[in-house]
């Protein structure tokens, strides 16, 4: 698993962003320490990222990402 500021470098989506897609239920992480609330990611979310990504380059906002 990856921390979040790990998956953020590889997916070069930001971690802001990244808590934003969470909270819209876009990405959420693979798991959330429940002591800190630190989020880890999974390798196999790296191909979903890519695909939000993607969408947003062709001018996708967040809302219609969540029914992807």
């Amino acid at each position: 698993m990856l921390k979040i500021g790990e998956f953020s470098k590889l997916s070069r989506i930001s971690i802001r962003m990244l808590r934003h897609y969470d909270e819209a239920g876009i990405l959420k992480p693979q798991s959330v320490d429940t002591v800190t609330g630190y989020r880890f990611y999974g390798e196999q979310q790296l191909l979903h990222a890519c695909k939000i990504q993607t969408l947003r380059q062709m001018g996708f906002g967040a809302m219609p990402l969540v029914r992807f």
